[in-house]
């Protein structure tokens, strides 16, 4: 499989197609991808996961899935009710992907472009961190119903996901929303510790005028799901962090719905 121009429409059968994007590494965006693709799912929606992070994809181990054989394969790979597409399950990638950013763009356009999705309702995607050549390709080539910025509490967090939700409306990309990733943590003893603070993807949703979309904790089966390949919406479909996606997955669904309705104000630098 070569990265190249498409020439089959794709995405014709596509309703909502969602970016998932955060300023920064570290705030879990992935997992926030893998496990919102999911909730959708469990609403009893068609979805797909397209993982646009070509130097580090991720999604192939969070899915339970490997490198397969090109030639024979038949992409997008189904994995727990999802349609899925990662550069990471090519031959080789495991060694490290060196790429210049002419090739990552052509990756991503091919992801969009060449890849029959079919007919779905969602389709995820899961950016890398920052403002880079994935982002601007994908905002350019795909009809984005629009993007969602993930952030942890921390000051640290929160500046660079403002310089991505700028980077979103340059772009004409609505924002659906904020989500605050490991936003507390529940201990034994019922007790809420909120280790990296609290409230500063609140903070951002409201000074950016767009939505808060919510909080998830954090739950250290999260990290353990996701390595061994059943993300934790999967697993353990009734903890509160799973509830938590659930709930989430239906603000998105309001949020796609109401998309584009709204002229929303430039967030300064």
């Amino acid at each position: 499989m070569q990265p190249g121009p498409g020439n089959i429409p794709t995405l014709e059968g596509v309703r909502h197609i969602i970016a998932v994007g955060s300023g920064k590494g570290g705030v879990g965006k992935s997992t926030v991808s893998a496990n919102l693709a999911l909730a959708l799912h469990m609403h009893g929606q068609r979805v797909g996961l397209m993982d646009a992070d070509i130097y580090g994809p991720s999604m192939p181990m969070m899915m339970g899935l490997g490198p397969v054989d090109p030639q024979i394969a038949n992409f997008p790979i189904e994995k727990h009710g999802l349609k899925i597409m990662s550069l990471g399950f090519l031959p080789d990638t495991g060694k490290g992907v060196l790429l210049r950013g002419p090739m990552v763009a052509k990756w991503v356009a091919t992801f969009l472009t060449q890849i029959n999705w079919g007919e779905l309702d969602y389709l995820v995607i899961d950016l890398p961190p920052g403002t880079g050549d994935a982002q601007l390709t994908l905002c350019q080539t795909a009809p984005l119903t629009g993007a969602i910025i993930v952030t942890t509490p921390q000051d640290v967090s929160l500046i660079d996901a403002v310089k991505a939700l700028n980077m979103f409306r340059q772009l004409k990309t609505p924002i659906l929303g904020v989500i605050e990733n490991m936003s507390y943590f529940v201990g034994d003893d019922g007790k809420r510790y909120e280790i990296f603070r609290h409230g500063g993807g609140l903070k951002l949703a409201a000074e950016s005028g767009v939505r808060f979309l919510g909080n998830l904790p954090i739950d250290p089966r999260v990290a353990e799901c996701g390595d061994a390949g059943e993300p934790i919406v999967s697993k353990f479909s009734d903890s509160p962090i799973a509830k938590s996606y659930l709930e989430l997955a239906t603000a998105i669904m309001d949020a796609a719905a109401k998309a584009g309705k709204e002229k929303l104000p430039e967030v300064a630098l």
